[in-house]
């Protein structure tokens, strides 16, 4: 499946927005780097009309947020809130029941479908992996994703509490992954169980694979690497997810080297990005990628999907136009149900039985 002319799309956005009156002209330069006037650009006419409305919500309280070098405990807190009120609003629309699981010595929240499992996942399990920048988003951002996934699919959903920056550098989450893996394996059939995970999830399932083969165990039957994938955060994206979404252009992007889980680790080690081998990702179970027209890791996501096809892996890449970094987070939105579809079927579909 190829999607690479998506790109294109946040550059027609670009071309169709009103010019504000600069002096400024537009122009290029020899390295293809363009310089523009101040633009405004409207809202995506292709997203939903909740979508239109909760939009400026959103990036509102998005401009709250502590900065990524803020006291770590300031940020947890600050996205603790955030996550335990969307958690709280999820399980009003999706009833789960949840307990705390200590699981080969790692902290996790097992949700359960309040309707209780199908009868054909009785024997499928779903780990997730929350999101977070490897420094936030235990229990409460794992709950988020988890409680829609576990009730629309009536699956069992294992969201991990894996250890994360600054107090812990890469591999810690990886070795936390793969023991809580190893530990299921006593119980499930590889090809049974599914990982996914949303921003630092999403780079963590392709890590936790990664790493599953490099230790020569079976691999899942299934994963979901949504917004972050097997490449760092590069391309156009990167830059333009950040203009569109009022908070210009980044002087610096926020790539793995920038996150303190990756201090000392080699950017171009395939447990680190293992996009970087092609032999390895061959081995790759079928793969979910989401992203959104302006998420920044849109570009990172494309280029993932692309080297999984090409390593001859079975992909699926969904693009929801309008939709920012982890959308699927606020559950009244039309885009996230239909991502919760999605995702959903996606396991159903190849997960064993």
């Amino acid at each position: 499946m190829r999607v690479s002319h998506l790109a294109y799309v946040l550059t027609a956005l670009l071309l169709s927005a009103t010019v504000s009156a600069q002096t400024t002209a537009p122009g290029f330069n020899a390295d293809g780097s363009v310089t523009s006037p101040a633009v405004t650009v409207p809202y995506s006419s292709l997203a939903s009309p909740e979508a239109r409305a909760f939009f400026p919500k959103m990036l509102a309280a998005g401009s709250k947020a502590p900065p990524i070098t803020a006291p770590i405990e300031q940020s947890r807190s600050f996205y603790d809130r955030m996550n335990s009120d969307r958690a709280a609003r999820m399980e009003k629309l999706y009833p789960v029941k949840i307990h705390s699981e200590t699981i080969a010595g790692v902290r996790t929240d097992v949700v359960l479908p309040a309707q209780a499992i199908a009868p054909e996942n009785r024997d499928r399990v779903l780990i997730n992996l929350h999101g977070g920048a490897f420094l936030w988003g235990a229990h409460s951002g794992g709950l988020v994703e988890s409680i829609p996934i576990a009730s629309i699919g009536r699956i069992k959903v294992i969201s991990v509490d894996y250890r994360q920056g600054p107090e812990y550098t890469f591999p810690a989450a990886s070795d936390d992954v793969e023991a809580v893996y190893k530990a299921l394996l006593k119980q499930y059939k590889p090809a049974n169980i599914g990982i996914y995970g949303c921003s630092a999830g999403g780079i963590l399932t392709a890590e936790s694979v990664a790493r599953i083969i490099h230790d020569q165990l079976p691999v899942p039957g299934a994963i979901g690497t949504f917004c972050g994938s097997v490449m760092d955060v590069e391309g156009d994206s990167a830059y333009i997810a950040p203009l569109l979404n009022g908070q210009g252009v980044p002087a610096h992007l926020l790539t793995f080297a920038s996150l303190p889980y990756f201090h000392g680790a080699n950017p171009k080690d395939p447990l680190v990005q293992p996009g970087m081998s092609p032999s390895l990702l061959a081995k790759f179970p079928p793969t979910l990628l989401i992203t959104g027209t302006r998420d920044m890791t849109m570009s990172s996501v494309i280029d993932s999907q692309q080297r999984l096809d090409q390593a001859g892996v079975q992909t699926e890449l969904h693009v929801w136009e309008g939709m920012w970094h982890s959308f699927f987070s606020d559950p009244e939105l039309p885009e996230s149900k239909d991502a919760y579809r999605v995702i959903v079927q996606f396991f159903l579909r190849h997960l064993g039985h």
